[in-house]
Parts: C-alpha cells; structure tokens; sequence
C-alpha cells in the first residue's frame, strides 16, 4: 500500500486525480502556485516519508491561510520555502541532536506580503525519533477519519491522498476553515480514535473445530490452529470428565495439565462466561488442595478480572482467599488498600469476615486467636494458612517462651493450633525448630515440658533464618 502512495507523490500536481477535482469543482488558482505545489512535490522525494508527511502538513497550512485571506494571487509563490525541507541533505537530520531548539526558533516563512505569515509549527525534535514519529500518525489518523465522517454526511466524493482522506471540493473546505481559523476542528472530536499501538484481538479470534477431549497443553509459539482447538461445547464436556477423573484417580499432574490446555483453548478463543469462571474456580481449588500456588495464583488473578465484568461466580470464597494469601506475603501496603476498598456488605460475608479477623490477630500479636482461626477455615482457607502456619507458630513459641522457664507439650497443643491427637506434628514442628529440648525428656511425650531458657536464642536464630524471606510464586 506504501508503493502506491509513493507512486502517486511522484506525480506533478497538476495530473494527480483529486487535483483535477478541485479544479473543476472548487476556486481558480494561479498558476503560479500550481507550479510552486508541483516544484514541492517533486523536491519531496529525496526526503524520508516522515519529512515528506510534515512538508505535506505545513504545504496544507500555508493554502488554507492564503485562501482565508484572499492573497493567492498577490504572494511570489516562488520564494515561499517549507521549514520541513530547509535543509539540502536530508542525511543532517540523523546528527542533530534532540537540544537543537534550544537555539533559538527556526525562521518563519518570509513573503514580501506582510499580511501573510503563517504561523508554522516547529519540528522541535528529531523527525527520526519514535515519540515523533507515533505522535504524527495518531494526528494523520485522526484527521482522516475526520474527513471520513465529514464525507459521509454530505455525500462529496472521496479520494485519498498518501493515506489521509481529502473529501469533496477544497474550497468548500477552505472556507470551512476561514471561518474558523482561531481552532482546528479536528481536534474537537467526540468519536474515539483507534491506536495503532494497541492490538485488535477480534481479527484473532478463532472457533476451535477439534473434537478430542483431552489434550496434553503446549505453550503456543505460532498462530493457533482451529484444527487443534476444541470448541466451548466439547470444552464443557471436558470439565466434567476431569472432575470424575480427579475423583476416581486423583493424579494432580495429569489432572493440571489438562486444566491448563483447558484454559488455553478458552483464551485463545476470547470466551468469558460463566463456564469460563467455573473451569477457574475448579483448577484454583484443586491447586490448593495441593499446595500448587503457581497454578492457584493463575487462576485467581484471572478470576479477578472475570468477576469485575459481573459474571456470576463464588467471589466471596475467592476474596477471602485472596486476603489470607497477602497475609502470607505480609505486604502490608496492599493488603490495607484491598481492605480500604470493602464495602460494608462484603465485610459481613462470612469468608471474609474470618479473613479479616485472622489479618486482625496477625497485626496485634494476638496468636491465641489466630490458631482459633485456622482451626476453623472455612472453604479452603486452611490451605493457604498451611503455608505460613509454622511461621506464625514459631513467633509464638518466641513470644510463650520469653514469659514462662517452661511449657508443657498438652498447652503448646492447645495454643499452637493442633488438634488433640497431632501431638507427633508438634514433637515434628519443635525438631525442626531446634526447640526440642525438654526439662523432663524421659517422660511420656504427652507429660514433656520444653526448657524455655534452653531453646529461646535458637528459636530466635532459626526464624530471623528460616522466615526473613517469603516465597512468592506467582502473582495475585
């Protein structure tokens, strides 16, 4: 398309097909203008198509102010120069340097006609710069689509100009902007502009025509293949046979990997419903259950964008998970902002109101509560306070130990949030924690008391090690 755009630059004005238009159909202009557009256009071509598409912009200026104020005939067309072409090697501008403007403005058009000065804009940086470049086509763009509009409502023919649309008579058009010369028009415009830095996915939508149920996932690395992708309605039969699979066989590793190609086949054919979110809240779910929270955090943050579009779904459920996981990454700043933005309503729901009463016993040190908490999650919470759990109980063994000489295992069951018969989990947790040292260490387990002044500095050793950093996978 460039090629043609080029080719018909490089024809003199006077034979180009909407200079005949205007001719015919608009005022008589000199010929001496004629030859000065003529003599423009063909000094273009040495240029780059960036130069060429300013001089083109700066040429409709000077025509349109010389138009509004009736001096066509009297301006010596032949000394009129375009800033945009000033310089004789189009080669100086890859030298110049983005601070050139700093020294002084570049010299407007000189006519010997005082009444005539149009006021040129300035190219204030490099013409090969990106920033440049983006800005002149989202302009070009605009103002086509502008003339596009225009055309459309009062039928004028069309033609188009080097990729800019130039509809009906110029001297309709002239006078259009003669009256209205203290503001551009096309700026005013209350359609949307489409950027031409943002991707138009509806061009890339597919229908998948595959028919098989399963299919091991693969990271796309070319245009998907509708032949490889299976439709919404093979999809759904899909999810159910993965739920009885995971029932009757429970192999997390197969059972993800079909989940993940599920979800796959759901982008790359942009569907959104609530099919879509029950395929999400399933495979975050059994994620938990297994302790993936790669996969969980995948899930969730789509989630989330698929409940700010009002698809129906378990949003309570997954809010509150969402609260208990950002406790796990003790960030603060988030997790404040997110509570900020509750309604009243959605801090009565009962997953986030026990999501806000374990965030609430984190902040003040109350750990008595927080095991309460844990003991009674409801969902799957206590999946996700699984993985921070053995944190939280070592800061309370800290806080127990620094009060008492010693503490019977039977209380440390009670308050670190054991049930009554995980008393092997606890003996686990303290020798892992190097805290199993004991006043009495030939009684019964249930009958030990933990020597407290014997293993504070360790506990404290151990958690500035094992707990200064946490492990976040994936992003909520």
């Amino acid at each position: 398309m460039r090629q043609n755009n080029e080719a018909i630059v490089c024809e003199p004005f006077c034979t180009r097909p909407y200079f005949t238009d205007i001719m015919s159909s608009g005022p008589k202009f000199p010929p001496a203008m004629q030859e000065w557009v003529t003599s423009q256009f063909q000094k273009m071509q040495k240029f780059p198509p960036a130069m060429r598409d300013a001089a083109r912009e700066e040429m409709k200026k000077i025509i349109a102010h010389a138009y509004s104020t009736g001096t066509m005939l009297s301006i010596p067309w032949s000394t009129v120069q375009l800033t945009s072409l000033n310089e004789s090697d189009p080669l100086k501008n890859l030298k110049r340097k983005t601070t050139d403007h700093a020294e002084g403005p570049p010299k407007k058009v000189q006519l010997t006609n005082n009444s005539f000065v149009p006021s040129v804009k300035p190219l204030k940086t490099n013409v090969f710069e990106d920033d440049a470049r983006t800005r002149r086509e989202k302009r070009f763009q605009r103002e086509a689509l502008i003339e596009q509009n225009r055309n459309l409502n009062t039928n004028h023919h069309t033609v188009m100009v080097s990729g800019m649309s130039v509809g009906g008579s110029l001297g309709a058009r002239m006078q259009g902007f003669a009256h209205s010369h203290h503001h551009v028009p096309w700026r005013h415009v209350a359609e949307p502009v489409p950027d031409a830095n943002v991707i138009d996915w509806d061009k890339y939508t597919i229908v998948g025509r595959s028919t098989s149920i399963f299919k091991n996932y693969l990271r796309l690395t070319s245009d998907p293949d509708p032949k490889d992708i299976r439709p919404l309605s093979v999809l759904r039969q899909t999810l159910e046979q993965l739920k009885q699979r995971w029932r009757s066989e429970g192999n997390y590793n197969w059972v993800c990997d079909q989940f993940k190609s599920l979800r796959q086949d759901l982008t790359v054919q942009r569907i959104k419903n609530e099919f879509t979110v029950q395929v999400y809240e399933i495979h975050a779910r059994i994620a938990l259950e297994n302790s993936d929270l790669v996969e969980f955090n995948a899930c969730q943050a789509m989630l989330r964008t698929l409940y700010e579009l009002g698809l129906p779904g378990k949003r309570e459920e997954f809010l509150g998970y969402r609260i208990l996981y950002m406790l796990h990454g003790r960030n603060r700043a988030d997790l404040n902002f997110l509570v900020s933005q509750l309604t009243p309503q959605e801090k009565e729901l009962p997953a986030v109101q026990h999501a806000l009463k374990a965030h609430m016993a984190m902040a003040t040190g109350n750990y008595h509560q927080f095991f309460a908490l844990f003991l009674v999650a409801p969902n799957m919470g206590g999946y996700i306070m699984d993985h921070y759990v053995d944190r939280e109980r070592c800061g309370a063994l800290i806080t127990m130990a620094k009060s008492y000489r010693s503490l019977p295992l039977r209380l440390l069951q009670t308050e670190l949030g054991y049930e009554s018969d995980e008393l092997p989990k606890l003996l686990d947790f303290l020798t892992k924690h190097s805290a199993n040292v004991f006043t009495n260490p030939n009684a019964p387990d249930i009958e030990k008391h933990v020597a407290c002044s014997a293993v504070i500095q360790t506990l404290i050793q151990v958690q500035s090690q094992k707990y200064a950093k946490v492990g976040i996978k994936g992003s909520v």
